[in-house]
């Protein structure tokens, strides 16, 4: 009898010390993740590192080499309000998800829209903005074309590759031809140039090129899929998610993307201080 109720003593015993234990531990193991999330490492470093593509409005070089654009905008308005410096680290489309998690920056802040491909990858923040995709056609080689002309295996379109842009003309234009390239300047090239017949890129950038070229080029007017603007951030943490969407719910309410998405995507005053 003695030794079975030592047995239960040593049983409840165990149990005591585990329920006691187990709050300690994960309190530390709290403790440590938040010490080791981006946005914590973000404030010790003083600078955030915001990696980016050069396409137009988003961001793009003035005539003194410096970066402007919206997305510009925005990483500066967060490191101000964070307190800190930003630094932005250029990045090719095709390889920014992977650059993101091999830790070469911090977060994508460059008009990337959330799909599920991108997001088995990486995590998206709440929508800070919308966008959508539209259709720059070289005006020659599609006269009298209407949207649904484009549709054809006598067609040739261009993207820029890795882009939602390439998403919207597969499943707008499965029968033509898609042409991919690095970038979207030259995607519009090859239109200029009659290599292809049109490109798909985020809107406003087919109504701003064929303003410059109305001759050459013709933007139509539909808009072929409408997208949801995030940060991308790295997988499992919580906090630096929960900063970021808390920081866009206040500049959405404040009205400041709004004012800012107005002079940029909605304006031109800015294209006199290009290259």
């Amino acid at each position: 009898m003695q030794s079975k109720a030592r047995l239960v003593v040593m049983v409840l015993s165990f149990f005591v010390i585990a329920a006691l234990v187990q709050p300690c531990m994960a309190g530390e193991l709290h403790n440590k993740l938040a010490a080791e999330s981006t946005i914590e490492q973000i404030v010790k470093r003083g600078t955030i590192k915001v990696g980016m593509d050069i396409f137009v409005p988003w961001a793009m070089k003035n005539k003194k080499g410096e970066l402007v654009g919206f997305e510009i905008d925005v990483a500066k308005q967060l490191a101000e309000d964070m307190g800190i410096k930003v630094e932005f680290v250029p990045t090719k489309w095709s390889g920014i998800i992977p650059a993101l998690a091999a830790g070469k920056f911090d977060v994508i802040i460059g008009g990337m829209t959330v799909t599920p491909k991108r997001n088995m990858k990486i995590n998206f923040t709440r929508p800070y903005y919308y966008t959508s995709q539209g259709l720059l056609a070289n005006r020659k080689m599609t006269e009298g074309f209407t949207i649904e002309d484009f549709n054809s295996p006598e067609v040739t379109i261009a993207a820029r590759l890795g882009s939602t842009g390439a998403v919207a003309a597969k499943a707008n234009f499965p029968k033509a031809r898609l042409r991919l390239f690095d970038d979207e300047p030259a995607a519009v090239q090859e239109v200029k140039n009659g290599r292809v017949h049109a490109m798909v890129g985020g809107q406003p950038l087919p109504a701003h090129i064929a303003s410059e070229s109305p001759d050459t080029l013709k933007a139509f007017g539909e808009q072929l899929m409408k997208e949801p603007m995030c940060f991308g951030i790295r997988k499992g943490d919580v906090d630096t998610l929960n900063f970021f969407n808390n920081w866009i719910e206040i500049v959405r309410a404040k009205g400041w993307i709004d004012e800012k998405y107005s002079y940029w995507f909605e304006s031109t005053q800015w294209k006199d201080q290009l290259q």
